[in-house]
């Protein structure tokens, strides 16, 4: 009897317990009934700010200065200014230097809801996380997914390592690759033209162990070098001008290549293949567009090279910002509800209708070119795609015009300079994923130019737009 009893009181609990569960789940998801605490004040503050007008020419932003105890001041697009950023500045240059890839901004509006997030003030406080590494085990789940998804890199059976940005595992792949002998130390290589950090970084660090050597083809015939240490930057798609490659010095002996893979998504490339190299670095600034994140990714093939680059990075930083890694984490979450079409094609069609109103413009010019790019199968879209690079790799082509940079410049352009790319002069290097206000006065000044080509070096007339 004292058995049966016990039992009818461990049921008759067992009931209480799932209808009180069941009253709270029907309460907090479905009666309404349960409110926001903590987290009212903060989200109201985002709303607020999000909500204030700056004409459509610029932001204001939580963190923003503010005056006089008042809201966040408006921070205007380039060439536009005033209090609410409504004011056009006629004598301004068209900003084409910089690579913050505002483009993708309207679709992070489109999607407020989803993409906000409130963080707790307790949230993440110590060093590491509950298994006392440095990386969300949560947030690696995701991007493996992504990449499976996308189909632009391989990461079965492979390492993944975090960093602030790509910026950081650059280094910190250099710094795993390099011999530990300094009296034979890497020679750091990159094929002309190359995104400049690969030199500064390198040069900036002063390590014994590498030095940069300039342009790897420099290196691929050379007699002499098969007991010489290389390690190799492959941008690809190429940072300036677009093009896939491979390591020019693949098959040396001592040559070990960093694969650079900030632009092989499908908004700036087809993706004919998942890209399957030792070393290969990916960055959410150019996925996402989220570039103030810092966050970025390595995917490493040998073990050896994953634990030094681990080191590097506990060492360096102790890892990855706890902050960044839930925003990565909660933008992966979005771009993954309907595998990552929306935004691919969002992107996509932004980067393609541009590159082809600038290939439009200057298409009949004597006076400048740009690099040649060809429609490619990409098999996350399953079709052949047009062009849509990141960048344009403009050239001078008149003989006069031997500084390029100067000649757009007295044009009312600011591009970025060839020579910093290892290039001549002659060429300029045009940012073409900028906000729509950017892309429109460069478009706009370059049609200026191009009607004005018998025009001597230096007379042009720096246009205004409304």
């Amino acid at each position: 009897m004292a058995n049966k009893a016990h039992v009818s009181v461990y049921v008759a609990s067992l009931a209480c317990s799932t209808v009180l569960n069941l009253f709270f789940f029907i309460n907090l998801y479905v009666g309404g009934d349960w409110k926001l605490s903590w987290s009212k004040k903060a989200a109201a503050e985002a709303e607020a700010v999000a909500a204030i007008s700056c004409s459509g020419h610029g932001r204001a932003y939580l963190d923003g200065l503010v005056l006089n105890g008042k809201e966040p001041i408006c921070e205007c697009n380039s060439c536009y200014g005033g209090p609410d950023c409504s004011l056009f500045l006629p004598a301004c240059p068209a900003n084409a230097d910089g690579g913050d890839p505002f483009f993708l901004e309207p679709f992070w509006m489109q999607h407020a809801t989803s993409s906000a997030l409130v963080v707790a003030g307790w949230h993440r406080m110590g060093y590491s996380y509950s298994d006392y590494s440095f990386i969300s085990q949560e947030l690696e789940s995701h991007i493996r997914t992504l990449h499976s998804v996308v189909g632009n890199a391989v990461t079965a059976g492979r390492y993944i390592v975090f960093g602030a940005g790509s910026t950081q595992l650059l280094n910190a792949a250099v710094s795993a690759l390099s011999p530990d002998n300094s009296s034979s130390p890497a020679r750091v290589v990159a094929l002309f033209p190359y995104y400049p950090v690969y030199k500064t970084q390198t040069e900036l660090f002063q390590s014994k162990n590498y030095t940069f050597e300039g342009d790897a083809s420099l290196w691929e015939n050379s007699t002499g070098n098969a007991t010489m240490n290389f390690i190799e930057f492959v941008t690809s798609p190429n940072n300036p001008d677009g093009q896939l490659r491979k390591a020019v010095l693949h098959g040396h002996p001592n040559a070990k290549a960093i694969y650079d893979r900030a632009y092989y998504w499908p908004h700036f490339s087809p993706i004919p293949t998942p890209a399957d190299e030792d070393v290969m670095i990916f960055t959410i600034s150019k996925f996402t567009g989220h570039a103030g994140a810092r966050f970025g990714w390595a995917i490493i093939k040998d073990e050896a090279v994953y634990e030094r680059m681990t080191t590097y990075m506990s060492l360096n930083t102790f890892g990855v910002s706890r902050d960044s890694q839930l925003r990565a984490l909660k933008l992966l979450k979005v771009v993954l509800e309907d595998e990552a079409r929306e935004i691919f094609e969002f992107g996509y069609k932004i980067m393609r209708d541009r590159w082809e109103k600038l290939s439009k413009t200057l298409s009949t010019s004597k006076r400048f070119s740009l690099q040649k790019l060809a429609p490619q199968f990409c098999s996350f879209s399953q079709k052949v795609k047009a062009p849509s690079p990141a960048y344009a790799w403009l050239k001078c082509e008149r003989e006069e015009d031997r500084d390029c940079y100067s000649v757009l410049e007295a044009a009312g352009i600011t591009g970025r300079e060839g020579g910093l790319f290892g290039a001549e002069h002659r060429y300029v290097r045009l940012s073409l994923i900028r906000s729509q206000d950017d892309f429109d006065l460069l478009l706009h000044r370059l049609t200026k130019i191009s009607g004005e080509e018998g025009a001597k070096p230096g007379q042009f007339n720096v246009i205004n737009i409304s």
